[in-house]
């Protein structure tokens, strides 16, 4: 069943307690792997959840890094205390970019000691062999997962994300997990991903692809 790769996302900053509360109940409903808010919703969603086995995961330092180490560790810090069970980091995209990659190392693994995490490599921003460099990065962090993208990614080709998730699966082996995102719909998007290799889909849409699989059932029996 498609629900149990599917991390059900809100993540907009125009987001109100309502749209928080919705996509709460959508992924309880639904028995989703999890839900993703960001920071200032953590607290809120954890009291939805309470002992609902779905994951909470909180996004950290979204669009690409640029935080300071110390930031960042704050606020996952913070992101426990309120009750999360994950985070989805974004890399520091800039000392990636600027090969700098002892001190991207350094900064993940500070923050894995916390919280299991998953970290963003903005995949649309990079060339294959930096998703690979970026890749092997995240294996020797100490996270659990390697994620595609988040917000504002230059990345609208889902084809060329499935290539990207490819590479991500071939290095990462089976030592991590692979998350797919951004622009994944409907659930011929998320069975390409899954085919190519991811282990977690983040998506807005998993109610609308958790009825098209139901919709898809009810039809063939």
């Amino acid at each position: 069943m498609i629900e149990k790769y599917i991390d059900h996302t809100n993540i907009k900053k125009t987001a109100k307690r309502e749209d928080v509360k919705r996509t709460v109940e959508e992924a309880k409903l639904y028995h989703f792997r999890g839900i993703c808010v960001r920071e200032k919703w953590t607290k809120f969603a954890r009291y939805l959840l309470k002992n609902f086995p779905a994951r909470l995961t909180t996004l950290i330092d979204p669009p690409c890094g640029f935080l300071s180490t110390e930031e960042r560790i704050k606020k996952v810090k913070k992101a426990k205390e309120n009750g999360t069970d994950e985070v989805d980091v974004v890399i520091k995209l800039d000392y990636l970019k600027q090969e700098k990659y002892e001190k991207v190392l350094e900064d993940l693994k500070k923050i894995s000691k916390i919280l299991p995490t998953k970290v963003i490599i903005c995949d649309g921003y990079l060339t294959p062999d930096e998703i690979k460099i970026a890749t092997e990065i995240v294996k020797d962090s100490g996270a659990f997962c390697v994620k595609t993208a988040t917000e504002k990614d230059p990345l609208k080709d889902l084809k060329k994300r499935a290539e990207n998730v490819k590479l991500m699966r071939k290095v990462a082996g089976k030592k991590i997990l692979v998350k797919a995102s951004v622009g994944i719909r409907t659930l011929s998007d998320t069975l390409l991903m899954i085919e190519s290799g991811a282990d977690i889909i983040g998506t807005s849409s998993g109610t609308e692809i958790k009825k098209e699989e139901e919709k898809l059932f009810k039809n063939e029996y």
